[in-house]
């Protein structure tokens, strides 16, 4: 980033951080990630508010790309699995605070953008697959955090089964016509749940496309 880019993402960071409270490590990723590569709306890039991408699908505003981080408790995690990828910007977030980031999308045209985008920044700690998210990623299995960036009426077993002992999953869930954003706790068996704020997510969706 050159110096005007770099004080746009920085203002912004610091407009997040007189709204809710983000830690250091995340606004200091913040600061490293240029959200206008994300958004086909150069122009209003640096705003707080959810942009429009292709396939009716949004890049989330930055305060909720911040409130659902930081309800992640993402101190000492290694691995974190994003059900839903969608501009990338998201991942990219994570993947400056948690060692290596593995995020799957189902709109196949949006899974390329998104790791064309993550090589034009050489984020290489981040693995991007095209498929139904609701699968998760069995291969690297399990996963200190997992994170829904799109709201669920349910977390699929398959997916819990995915996430390590002790570890949190964050997403939005439908609960009498309004989403929230929910944190599950695992442990052993049994599941601590939060429910921390409403919040506005697309669906998950069955299937690729």
């Amino acid at each position: 980033m050159n110096a005007f880019e770099q004080k746009r993402v920085k203002t912004m960071a610091e407009e997040i951080a007189k709204k809710i409270f983000i830690n250091e490590e995340l606004f200091n990723a913040f600061c490293e990630v240029p959200r206008e590569i994300f958004s086909p709306l150069k122009a209003h890039a640096y705003r707080l508010d959810a942009l429009p991408l292709a396939n009716s699908q949004w890049i989330s505003s930055p305060l909720t790309v911040a409130k659902m981080t930081m309800a992640l408790n993402f101190k000492d995690a290694d691995s974190v699995l994003e059900i839903g990828c969608g501009s990338g910007y998201q991942a990219a977030i994570l993947s400056r605070i948690i060692r290596r980031v593995f995020t799957i999308e189902r709109i196949e045209n949006l899974a390329k953008s998104a790791s064309n985008t993550f090589r034009t920044l050489g984020f290489s700690n981040i693995n991007v697959r095209y498929d139904d998210g609701q699968n998760g990623w069995k291969n690297y299995a399990p996963y200190d955090r997992i994170l829904f960036s799109a709201y669920a009426t349910s977390i699929p077993e398959i997916i819990l089964d995915q996430l390590s002992d002790n570890g949190i999953l964050v997403a939005p869930i439908l609960q009498n016509g309004k989403q929230y954003i929910t944190r599950l706790t695992k442990n052993g068996t049994s599941l601590q749940k939060e429910i921390l704020e409403e919040c506005l997510f697309v669906p998950v969706l069955d299937g690729k496309e």
